[in-house]
């Protein structure tokens, strides 16, 4: 069976057609929860269609970024799990299906996430700088090897046996990490230890032994300082180099910079905590790193970091920490140093500790798993797509 050269756009319904009645409700889908790398993603609200102002998708079709930044970060996923089958989301993606006959809808966000499909939708950007956007019509006259449509499945099924164990992983660090909060809330919020009441200073509202401090009096901070630009890289030299959130996976960061210079630093197990919008998000070191303008380190002095990561992770927004309770464009280093920790009891405090490290471990061995997955995934896709390593149905 020969390969044929085609253009995207007649092997694609770009966008398909989906019907809604205005008025109701469906699943909705924005444009943060794609995860880059990550195959699959699902609704986790719905919103009322108004008749306008969302792209339409069904499930199995594919969510592709147009916009600066989120394209060149690999916004691309494959909604899954949608009520009723349908739903929209933002107006930033191009959605992408199969044509039955002709083409495999896998198949089809499988060649949607290749480098090369993705730098020929770049080169077609325009607009504002910072609010660019990838043109359509540019788009579906990409020009590939198209092969028959039995071997777009087989190369679908080969690459999405990955994807299907990476997406294991993530629902078993999703229940981890359930379990991790459940026990945090029944310890710290409800102050229960293994089903026991602890006592209450009634001068405090904490537990007997139990106090407020603020972070500066536990912990460490390091700010981050941006090393000069033309010390940066994407090819692995160097230290992984983080600035901000963009990068932040669901503990650990993702690495996709890197630089060979450098004077702020994280260490293994440090929190890295975002001090430019969004502000307070979390991950921890999984390894150095370079921190930064956007991004601080935080370690704790007493060796109880796993459970300051999980108090923060809770009492951010939804405690006054800072003053407003607003989503700050930026905070400073003494903004940081005066959020409030509660510290307990030392014996309770290395008890949770201990337990969390542990959930953390876990969790680090599933993340390690999924970005070998993922390079494996990775290394293959161009190979299986422009038909180096041969397929049979």
């Amino acid at each position: 069976m020969s390969w044929v050269l085609r253009n995207f756009g007649d092997i694609v319904l770009f966008p398909p057609k989906v019907p809604m009645v205005k008025g109701e409700s469906y699943p909705f889908i924005p444009m943060d929860v794609l995860s880059s790398g990550v195959k699959y993603v699902a609704a986790e609200e719905e919103k009322e269609w108004k008749g306008a102002g969302g792209a339409k998708f069904e499930n199995g079709d594919t969510l592709f970024a147009r916009i600066t930044p989120c394209l060149q970060n690999g916004k691309i996923c494959q909604v899954k799990g949608l009520k009723g089958g349908k739903g929209f989301g933002s107006t930033e993606f191009f959605i992408y299906r199969g044509i039955e006959g002709v083409s495999d809808t896998d198949f089809i966000y499988y060649l949607s996430l290749t480098e090369e499909f993705r730098g020929y939708a770049i080169g077609s950007m325009v607009g504002a700088s910072g609010r660019q956007r990838a043109d359509a019509t540019f788009v579906g006259r990409y020009e590939f090897l198209c092969p028959p449509l039995p071997i777009q499945k087989r190369i679908a099924e080969i690459l999405s046996a990955y994807d299907d164990l990476i997406e294991n992983n993530l629902k078993r660090i999703k229940l981890l990490e359930e379990l991790a909060q459940r026990t945090y809330e029944e310890w710290f919020v409800r102050f229960r230890v293994n089903g026991e009441q602890l006592p209450i200073d009634d001068s405090t509202g904490l537990p007997v032994g139990w106090e407020k401090r603020m972070l500066v009096d536990i912990a460490i901070l390091t700010m981050g300082q941006s090393p000069k630009s033309e010390y940066y890289n994407n090819e692995g030299q160097g230290l992984p180099f983080h600035q901000g959130v963009s990068d932040y996976g669901f503990r650990f960061p993702e690495n996709s910079s890197w630089s060979t210079d450098g004077n702020r630093f994280a260490e293994k197990g440090d929190i890295l905590f975002s001090v430019r919008a969004p502000v307070g998000r979390l991950n921890i070191a999984i390894e150095k790193i370079i921190l930064g303008r956007g991004l601080a380190a935080i370690r704790e002095r007493s060796g109880l970091t796993n459970l300051f990561f999980y108090q923060l992770q809770n009492i951010f927004f939804k405690d006054d920490i800072i003053g407003g309770g607003a989503i700050f464009n930026s905070v400073t280093k003494s903004d940081v140093e005066r959020i409030l920790v509660t510290v307990p009891e030392s014996n309770i405090g290395k008890r949770f500790n201990s337990f969390a490290q542990n959930i953390d471990k876990q969790i680090e061995t599933l993340t390690v798993q999924i970005r070998k997955l993922k390079e494996s995934r990775d290394i293959l896709l161009p190979r299986l797509m422009n038909g180096t390593i041969t397929v049979t149905p």
